[in-house]
């Protein structure tokens, strides 16, 4: 996803942009090799979505008029968190309910109309072609479709190629130290695509029940998506889910269902029709690579996406982080002055800006279990309280839960839930 982003930006600004994809095209809206975890449920938060129309004029009518589901996001999302349900209300939001596959493959579209982009499938990136007297990255090679040995020369190389990148082991090689932080979350996801009955009294489109941690570890999303069909998926943390036991047993998502905190999601699946195999996938870590400040990065390499942070995907926020480093990398190369090094330097340095506050957000609630393992925040205590709060009272006052979907959707800065009302709400409510 963030490749793919970073292509469309910069075909802006250089002569030719080449995508290399290690598997093969998709001629329809079909999952791939290459992304395991498209298989499970995606969300775009609002700045995602908008973003992505900025970088795709047209694309969210194509979601639509395709089959993506268009809800209200305040209203037809059922959330029950910490114990609570969200305050169900028409706050004018919108949001799109669909697949991972169906989403990149509008994106696919987009990006085969742009003239200067080229994209060469079954490519597989082995090693940079690299000048040691320079410290400078200027090209890459590797193995195409026929397992014969390619190298293409670049003005620049950026490495979207995800959390485990060939830029993490060839930083390791090379002695580059890269100040990272990891977070052990033992999570894993588990996810089928069912058919359910008609009801008339179903009313939402997505329902979604998290955990109330520390004493429970696993949660669950029903989710409609494109096609009339609904995606159901299970998150567990620190191994509470066992993947290969559920693989063993046909009546596994039953079971699972009956373990959430609510029955909600194991009534629906008692009538739904399985429209696809079990699939799981694990995230034993959650990590950032700083690389602004990382010593010797070489030059001619920009890192984005899940290359820099892969965040815990639960939270819905890793395509929307994609989305608005896209758009950061697109402002700062249109108004480039001067060296290329120095736009690159520039767009690390303000992609550790958007990941900082999502980062802190998203580690309060992992550090809730104590099994989870990492550099914890400053003022952690403190943080999880007013957390806490602030998702009890999103229960009870719209206003509050108003606030707290613009920055949960990445619209506003965490600031606004400190607003001295919202604050005068935490206080009375804690007395």
């Amino acid at each position: 996803m963030a490749g793919k982003l970073a292509a469309r930006v910069l075909s802006d600004v250089f002569q030719e942009v080449i995508i290399l994809e290690k598997d093969s095209e998709t001629l329809t809206p079909a999952p791939r090799n290459g992304v395991p975890q498209g298989k499970h449920i995606h969300a775009l938060l609002h700045a995602g979505e908008h973003g992505l129309e900025k970088l795709f004029p047209g694309i969210t009518d194509c979601f639509h008029s395709s089959g993506a589901v268009k809800i209200n996001s305040t209203k037809d999302l059922a959330w029950f968190h910490h114990g609570v349900w969200k305050f169900r209300y028409d706050g004018g939001y919108t949001t799109t309910l669909q697949t991972r596959p169906h989403l990149e493959w509008h994106i696919d579209q987009h990006i085969h109309k742009i003239a200067n982009i080229k994209v060469l499938y079954k490519h597989s990136v082995t090693r940079y072609v690299y000048q040691d007297e320079e410290n400078r990255i200027v090209g890459v090679e590797g193995t195409d479709s026929s397992d014969s040995r390619f190298t293409l020369n670049a003005d620049l190389v950026v490495d979207a190629s995800g959390a485990s990148s060939l830029s993490s082991r060839w930083f390791k090689a090379h002695d580059i130290h890269t100040p990272t932080d990891k977070v052990e979350i033992g999570l894993t996801y588990v996810s089928q695509l069912v058919e359910l009955p008609i009801d008339k009294n179903r009313d939402w489109e997505i329902k979604l029940l998290y955990p109330n941690p520390p004493a429970e570890k696993m949660g669950g999303s029903i989710s409609k998506v494109e096609g009339n069909r609904y995606i159901v998926t299970f998150i567990g943390y620190h191994d509470e889910i066992d993947g290969k036991e559920i693989l063993k047993n046909d009546k596994a998502l039953l079971e699972l269902a009956r373990r959430l905190p609510k029955s909600d999601i194991h009534e629906e699946l008692l009538a739904a029709k399985a429209l696809s195999s079990v699939s799981i996938f694990r995230v034993p870590h959650i990590l950032w690579r700083k690389a602004d400040k990382a010593q010797n990065l070489p030059d001619g390499l920009l890192l984005i996406g899940d290359s820099l942070c892969r965040i815990d995907p639960f939270f819905g926020q890793g395509m929307s982080i994609a989305v608005l480093e896209a758009l950061a990398l697109q402002g700062i190369f249109q108004n480039q002055q001067g060296p290329q090094q120095r736009s690159i330097n520039a767009f690390h340095k303000k992609a550790g800006k958007i990941i900082a506050p999502i980062w802190k957000m998203v580690l309060t609630e992992d550090f809730r279990y104590a099994a989870t393992k990492g550099k914890k925040p400053f003022g952690l205590p403190v943080l999880q309280w007013y957390a806490k709060n602030i998702f009890l009272l999103s229960a009870e006052s719209p206003k509050i839960y108003d606030s707290f979907i613009k920055v949960m959707n990445l619209k506003r800065p965490m600031t606004i839930l400190m607003h001295p009302k919202i604050l005068l709400r935490v206080l009375k409510r804690t007395k």
